[in-house]
């Protein structure tokens, strides 16, 4: 029995704990989301388009298992402030968003898997604001109309421990907004890829 023992202790430290997603399960994951912003516009005073930069902050998933296969999770975030500019006045505008998001997913694999790849698709809303002129339009009204939109997403959740998880997710959000300035409306489309890198805990 003596001998044996550190063949059972090797046996168990060196075998992988099994990722559970059960229906029925709950699960969180945290972690930082970037947003990339693929937009395109029309064309602002005959100098460019409107150019979003890149904005990183904390994401929060919830999801909640139906089955083995199926889940339903939403999407949270603090929010994203982006700089706005065109190539010919530079920077014009600062806003701020938060893009809540429901998703449908299908998960590739065994329940019992420590690897489990997903697909989703689903609903986008986006709330704009805190939005500021800046340069050419400083001191001037800017407003961005709400968007509604689809959204599409590809995952995957590697276990590591009892309970807990790593996870790489990446979103495609369909943003369609009007621009409200002082020199017009400009119609816009964001429609950023989102990634976010995260660790999550099933309930």
């Amino acid at each position: 029995m003596k001998a044996l023992l550190p063949v059972a202790l090797i046996s168990t430290l060196c075998s992988s704990v099994v990722l559970a997603h059960d229906a029925g399960d709950l699960f969180v994951r945290a972690g930082f989301a970037t947003v990339m912003p693929n937009e395109s516009s029309d064309n602002v005073l005959n100098t460019g388009e409107l150019e979003l930069d890149n904005d990183t902050q904390v994401g929060v998933t919830l999801t909640y298992m139906l089955t083995e296969q199926f889940g339903v999770e939403l999407l949270a975030a603090t929010p994203f402030t982006h700089k706005v500019s065109t190539k010919g006045l530079g920077e014009v505008a600062e806003v701020s968003h938060l893009p809540p998001s429901v998703m449908a997913q299908y998960y590739f694999g065994q329940a019992n898997s420590d690897i489990r790849p997903y697909v989703g698709a689903g609903l986008n809303y986006t709330v704009f604001f805190d939005e500021k002129g800046k340069g050419t339009l400083a001191g001037t009204d800017v407003s961005l109309d709400d968007s509604f939109g689809l959204a599409a997403q590809l995952g995957v959740d590697v276990n590591f421990a009892e309970n807990w998880f790593a996870n790489a997710s990446i979103w495609y959000m369909d943003i369609n907004t009007d621009v409200h300035t002082t020199v017009g409306t400009i119609d816009a489309d964001i429609d950023p890829i989102t990634f976010m890198a995260s660790v999550g805990y099933t309930f």
